[in-house]
């Protein structure tokens, strides 16, 4: 066993990530592959949850991979995989969905709302995945699980039912905590600047992809949305020039002071074309490696190979001792 804490966190392969995706999540991921035993992966079980096409869910589970190793996740130090390649997540689900109350799943705020919105597609799935979440957690014997708001009620449930587990049948799984990192890069709309940046949103104008090329990020910074008082200044009453200077401090690494004093007495047009440089050449190396590793199927193939081989032995362990402790006989092979 390393002797590093271990780190479990996914992301679905639902379309190309975004600024604020790379910002609150990606760009600190790299900076744990030194300190920490990191397993990332797609997981893509959770994403059909909702209908696919399968062309799309094949093309996006790609895409994904790709971006990951494009923002610096290196494949030597991170285990990277793709969900379904392991099939222990759902073997897990399964023994842990006997343990869970329909009530705790009922009280999961992701599922009320997505009932509320998408009634044709009430489908058990979008019930059940928290425990499918746990499962994907708890087979690493992870310690810490980096969560946003929007998360921390599923690793709650991946922590009770760690913990029921173990009380049932004895220390059998470590109880992961939330990794809550120094700094948060929160990124909000470019049009709703008092909403989070979407992907799903249905105004593109709204969102900056890693994959957009120059002229489109330089035409949605343009676009968005500001005020009429024409000062640039970090304050709740003008939400919009707040989150520009946001993202131009965590990618330029300056102070909001500094860029306050760069911009003194300076119009928002001469601001957003700065603030759409920086991130144009933030992320001019991210998507020119994106393209490439896109060209180089046998790659990425090779990556999430050895990613589900190096999961599945970890994956394996665990699995043995819980199939074990619940009354399971041990498979023989002849």
């Amino acid at each position: 066993m390393s002797e590093k804490k271990i780190i479990f966190s996914g992301a679905q392969p639902s379309g190309k990530m975004t600024l604020g995706n790379y910002l609150g999540a990606i760009q600190n991921w790299t900076k744990l592959q030194d300190e920490y035993d990191c397993f990332y992966s797609v997981v893509d079980l959770h994403a059909i949850t909702v209908p696919q096409e399968a062309k799309d869910l094949r093309a996006n589970t790609m895409q994904l991979l790709a971006q990951y190793l494009a923002c610096g996740l290196d494949p030597e130090k991170n285990t990277i995989f793709i969900q379904s390649h392991v099939s222990a997540h759902t073997e897990l689900m399964w023994i842990l969905s006997t343990m869970t109350y329909m009530g705790e799943l009922s009280r999961m705020t992701q599922f009320k709302d997505k009932s509320q919105k998408s009634e044709a597609n009430l489908n058990s799935g979008l019930f059940t995945y928290p425990v499918l979440m746990a499962a994907d957690i708890l087979l690493y014997q992870t310690d810490l699980v980096p969560v946003g708001e929007d998360q921390k009620q599923h690793l709650e449930l991946a922590r009770d039912l760690g913990a029921r587990f173990n009380n049932r049948y004895s220390e059998t799984f470590k109880i992961p905590d939330p990794y809550i990192p120094k700094e948060v890069g929160r990124v909000m709309s470019l049009q709703e600047p008092t909403k989070k940046m979407s992907k799903s949103d249905s105004n593109e104008n709204s969102f900056i992809l890693l994959a957009d090329d120059t002229d489109t990020i330089r035409r949605k910074v343009k676009r968005s949305v500001t005020d009429s008082l024409g000062i640039v200044n970090y304050t709740d009453e003008q939400p919009g020039i707040k989150n520009l200077l946001d993202i131009y401090s965590q990618l330029d690494n300056k102070s909001i002071e500094e860029l306050l004093s760069m911009y003194e007495g300076k119009g928002y047009g001469v601001f957003k074309e700065d603030v759409a440089e920086v991130i144009v050449e933030t992320l001019r190396p991210i998507r020119e490696k994106y393209n490439d590793l896109l060209n180089n199927k046998d790659y990425l193939e090779n990556v999430y190979a050895l990613g589900a081989n190096k999961a599945e032995k970890q994956a394996r362990k665990t699995l043995r001792k819980v199939y074990k402790k619940v009354g399971l006989i041990e498979r023989k092979f002849l």
